[in-house]
């Protein structure tokens, strides 16, 4: 995270770098597991115009764009347009390979090698993973599996917030000073007083502005990346959930 001075004397500007969170090939996989695609025969159209709505969205949030996301948008664009010119000649001959196909071997590579690590990842390391002897542990207590939260199901879950939340009126001179370390600061109150894990929307009242709302997100992501809380779900496409570590 890097912070700014805006001029003016208002609030301290956050910038939130995401390369420590995901890539652009992570969010073309998100996307094309959202819309339950064939990595093999992807509708370029949609995937473009969906990647696009996510770097708008990451923007108007102030999360430090990387350049590959920004190289990335500009090769789906340039894969839509060689998409519209005819692949076939007037005698029948292909005029070159599918312009998806290069896109294509890189999300199966990189794919691959993201399975494989999460496979090595959950293997039990020596002195890292603790285990409780079973003489030692609560009846009652169950082994649950957690799914952990990707930052592109984590911003899709702030979107849909977002279209709840109440419309700004700008006639309307309410400053609201909080800040994102202010935030960080609630958010870790809370979960000490409370202890418990809680549903990601909770965190966001109803009635909150946009900006509290983006504020509050921000909060949350700087919380994760600092491993103090932890995202997740128990099985995929249920509540996303939020714990304290």
């Amino acid at each position: 995270m890097s912070v700014n001075e805006s001029q003016g004397g208002r609030q301290p500007e956050c910038t939130f770098r995401v390369e420590g969170f995901e890539g652009p090939l992570d969010l073309l996989l998100h996307l094309i597991k959202k819309n339950e695609l064939n990595i093999m025969d992807i509708p370029i159209s949609l995937i473009t115009e969906q990647y696009l709505e996510y770097l708008k969205l990451m923007n108007v949030l102030n999360l430090d764009i990387a350049g590959e996301y920004l190289l990335m948008a500009s090769t789906l664009l340039h894969i839509k347009s060689k998409m519209l010119l005819p692949t076939v000649s007037e005698e029948g001959e292909e005029i070159e390979e599918d312009p998806r196909a290069e896109l294509i071997r890189r999300l199966m590579e990189y794919q691959k090698y993201k399975e494989a690590a999460i496979d090595l990842g959950n293997k039990p390391l020596l002195n890292r993973d603790v285990f409780v002897h079973p003489l030692f542990r609560d009846e009652g207590e169950k082994e649950e599996e957690r799914i952990d939260v990707s930052l592109f199901e984590l911003l899709e879950a702030f979107r849909k917030i977002l279209e709840k939340a109440k419309p700004e009126i700008f006639h309307e001179v309410v400053l609201e000073s909080i800040t994102v370390e202010q935030k960080i600061e609630e958010l870790l109150a809370f979960f000490e007083r409370e202890k418990r894990t809680v549903a990601f929307h909770t965190l966001f009242p109803e009635q909150s502005s946009r900006r509290v709302l983006v504020v509050t997100l921000l909060a949350i992501l700087e919380l994760v990346k600092t491993k103090r809380i932890r995202i997740f779900q128990m099985a995929l496409f249920e509540t996303i959930r939020v714990s304290p570590l």
